[in-house]
């Protein structure tokens, strides 16, 4: 009898699977397990069934691989002996990774990655196990933890991120660009009537001031952390920009004249994205940026560059 474990994904063999569907089949493997290998005679003798029909079946599972055969010298000539090639079958579905867009160039950047910030108090740093550094202290966004950071909010200023622009490393032309992230206004513990003004730009350009409508805090948030208590801000709303060769589009709604020829990517080898809220906003109601471990999506922000 073999000790080994077969592991079976169903949508990699179904064939496998379909072996199974038969009682003979079944029983011809439960009989070579329990009592060893044996020739087509033995197996047909044991389950009381003609030859042909054995023959047939041990063929299928041959096939599949649940059963491998082996000549042995018998009275007359040679004999085909059957032998069980596994002791457990386990059938699991595998995790798939989505399949890859080539049209797309993607990078996430975790949130305290970045590369220059302006904030004033109220202001913090989390990642999943606790605060980094000081709360309300602007000089804690220098902290070398922040890398580790999952959520970051702050009053007024901005943080700036510098992406790689790998369009220029695959002599890609540059279609598109997308952005997104995962935003909320922020008042000291929370409030579902809070408007704040965040204004995101690219490469020195405006590209939109998106009114953010609330801190919210009347769940919590699905990725934030236990620890993080329910006063605090739990989630934001997950917002996309798109650039195109015709403007800014926020969702379907263009929301400004800048386009793909505004940012000048082809002769930046980085592209810089700064998130923040003005001095003279109209909304002037902080802002909490969601990162990995917090809020709805734990996603990190994430920018796309679609090949033209």
């Amino acid at each position: 009898m073999s000790n080994e474990i077969i592991v079976v994904d169903p949508l990699e063999r179904l064939d496998l699977l379909k072996s199974l569907a038969s009682e003979v089949r079944v029983r011809i493997l439960d009989l070579l397990h329990h009592k060893g290998p044996k020739n087509v005679n033995q197996v047909a003798e044991e389950l009381g069934l003609p030859q042909s029909t054995i023959s047939a079946n041990i063929q299928v599972l041959v096939d599949v691989g649940l059963i491998e055969t082996k000549s042995q010298k018998a009275r007359k000539g040679s004999q085909k002996v059957c032998y069980s090639t596994f002791s457990e079958l386990v059938v699991v579905f595998k995790d798939r990774a989505p399949a890859q867009d080539l049209s797309v160039i993607e990078v996430a950047m975790p949130l305290g990655l970045y590369t220059r910030c302006e904030v004033s108090a109220p202001c913090g740093l989390c990642s999943r196990d606790g605060v980094i550094g000081l709360l309300d202290v602007p000089n804690t966004f220098l902290d070398p933890d922040r890398m580790r950071a999952g959520l970051l909010w702050f009053t007024r200023g901005f943080v700036e991120y510098q992406f790689p622009n790998n369009a220029t490393l695959a002599n890609a032309k540059v279609g598109g660009l997308e952005l997104a992230m995962e935003l909320s206004s922020e008042v000291p513990g929370t409030s579902k009537d809070w408007p704040s003004d965040i204004t995101v730009a690219i490469n020195g350009h405006e590209i939109d001031t998106w009114t953010a409508p609330a801190d919210y805090g009347d769940k919590r948030g699905k990725h934030t952390p236990g620890w993080w208590k329910l006063a605090g801000s739990q989630y934001g709303d997950l917002v996309h920009w798109r650039v195109t060769n015709n403007g800014t589009y926020r969702g379907d709604d263009k929301v400004s004249k800048c386009s793909l020829a505004d940012l000048d990517l082809e002769r930046h080898r980085s592209i810089r994205i700064r998130i923040g809220v003005k001095e003279d906003a109209r909304h002037p109601g902080g802002i909490n940026i969601f990162g990995s471990g917090f809020g709805n999506y734990s996603n990190d922000i994430v920018l796309r560059l679609r090949k033209a």
